[in-house]
């Protein structure tokens, strides 16, 4: 059942970390013009003639590219931190990247310096790639298994809340306005000040401490406090089945992990999956959004309020991925999502190149977005990163997530950066590349990914290792001395050396 404690720790690392990484994606768009005209000036200021337009284009770039630039270097550090500092410790760590760069941010405009923005942002982005790799893996270690994909999916749920916060913030009337957007900017420190006063009240990750640190005594502790109850024989045993069958692998690093035959299509699927997620458009269809409403008609005061609509969309759908991952199950909402996100790509291309000839596709357009956004919601944002914490086991878990969040900081880098040149290319044809990967991504999971709902970590451990090929071998010996009760039986899962 879903427990107090349980339940705060969720909210204040969802809040102190997985927030600020959706507030950070959406905060710039609004006041991007205020911002560009402080660069002109400053420079204007400095050296007595304004910038021109080639140079301005290229500080922006770099304003907006630092973030996932920085997002991919923070998810190289996600296997050394979380295996030295543990989950818990490596969050509190993370929150002096985002306060220092939020003082640097908010601070930009009296200092008189543009540099202090961007390089803020490449700080910003090292906190987000480590807060979106280790939320989760957090998150999911800690949660008992008929709840692990509901509580796995609260991160996704506070990136979508901080996008919504940002576009609210960042309306013309509130903060998206010459004299606010400094202010807008350095509130970014404000979770994070908030996660580092309430999460060292809450437990370390119970696994991190049997598994990693061989604390039999704080790990009991810790579950009893996160579960309500005093019985947790079974799960210690069930963490001590999960250690017996990694022993002789140690821990993972990244590059073992890529070369070891017994994990090769957990490996393979979450790059699909990781790849899939970005690759699929939705930072195309979110950034680009504005434009599609522009060209469809409406109003260019009302657009930044139909961009909030949008946000509010995609945190209703989040939510309600919430509460139905644990009946309807992984697969099914991946699937769902991704062929959402295809039947609208591919309608959305038709809709933009008929708009001019026929008055009502411009609001089938709309349609198509909204509709994206929904699908997108539902399973490709929130899913993922919960298989990554169920496909693994605590050895290779920290190596699977940098190597699953560098694959998605890369994509989203990549999105960015040629987006606009496929769409000064291709026009509205650029849809069918994301609706192709959307396809692709779809029959991937169809026929290789199996459904994880419901299992413990060991379990679907044996289904993969059918995939992979590799025989397990059952020894109850060895496990004898950890079984909590009498008469227990205990299965090691082992990869036999022949087959390696």
């Amino acid at each position: 059942k879903m427990t107090i404690p349980l339940a705060l720790v969720a909210l204040i690392s969802g809040f102190g970390s997985s927030f600020q990484y959706g507030y950070n994606v959406s905060v710039i768009n609004s006041p991007a013009p205020y911002m560009q005209d402080f660069y002109n000036q400053t420079y204007l200021d400095r050296t007595g003639v304004p910038m021109n337009s080639g140079f301005q284009t290229l500080l922006w770039s770099l304003t907006v590219s630092m973030f996932p630039l920085g997002g991919f270097f923070g998810s190289l550090l996600v296997w050394p931190m979380v295996n030295n500092c543990g989950r818990k410790g490596t969050l509190l760590i993370n929150n002096f990247f985002s306060i220092s760069a939020a003082i640097l941010m908010g601070t930009s405009e009296l200092a008189k310096t543009f540099e202090a923005i961007i390089i803020s942002r490449f700080i910003m982005g090292i906190y987000a790639g480590l807060a979106s790799n280790v939320v989760p893996m957090f998150l999911g270690e800690m949660s008992p298994r008929n709840l692990r994909g509901a509580v796995g999916i609260v991160p996704q749920l506070f990136i979508t809340v901080g996008i919504l916060v940002a576009q609210i913030l960042g309306l013309n009337s509130i903060l998206g306005k010459a004299e606010g957007w400094p202010v807008l900017l350095g509130l970014t420190g404000i979770p994070s000040l908030i996660q580092l006063l309430t999460l060292p009240f809450f437990p370390e990750s119970p696994r991190y401490l049997l598994l990693q640190k061989g604390n039999e005594e704080q790990a009991r502790q810790a579950l009893q406090r996160l579960r309500g109850c005093d019985d947790v024989d079974d799960e210690i045993e069930e963490m001590f089945q999960e250690g017996q069958s990694e022993k002789e692998e140690g821990q993972f690093s990244v590059l073992s992990l890529c070369t070891f035959r017994g994990l090769r299509w957990q490996l393979i699927s979450i790059i699909v999956m990781m790849m899939g997620q970005q690759l699929s458009g939705v930072n195309g269809v979110f950034y680009y959004a504005n434009r599609i409403f522009e060209s469809a008609g409406v109003d260019s005061n009302s657009i930044q309020y139909v961009t909030v609509s949008i946000g509010a969309i995609n945190v209703v759908m989040t939510l309600l991925a919430v509460f139905i991952v644990e009946s309807l199950g992984r697969r099914i909402l991946l699937l769902a999502g991704f062929v959402l996100c295809c039947a609208s790509c591919a309608i959305l291309t038709l809709a933009l190149n008929l708009q001019t000839t026929v008055s009502w596709m411009s609001y089938l357009s709309i349609g198509c977005v909204i509709i994206y956004i929904i699908g997108h919601a539902l399973g490709p944002s929130p899913v993922p990163s919960v298989m990554i914490t169920e496909m693994f086991l605590q050895s290779s878990r920290p190596a699977a997530f940098m190597v699953g969040g560098s694959v998605h900081w890369l994509s989203n880098f990549t999105v960015g950066l040629v987006f606009l040149y496929m769409e000064a290319g291709l026009g509205p044809y650029s849809f069918l590349i994301f609706c192709a990967i959307c396809l692709a991504t779809a029959l991937y999971i169809f026929f290789i990914v199996p459904e994880t709902k419901n299992k413990t970590f060991m379990e679907i451990n044996r289904i993969m290792a059918k995939r992979n090929k590799v025989e397990i071998q059952e020894n109850k010996e060895e496990l004898k001395d950890f079984c909590t009760g009498p008469g227990r039986m205990v299965e090691r899962t082992m990869i036999s050396s022949s087959q390696l």
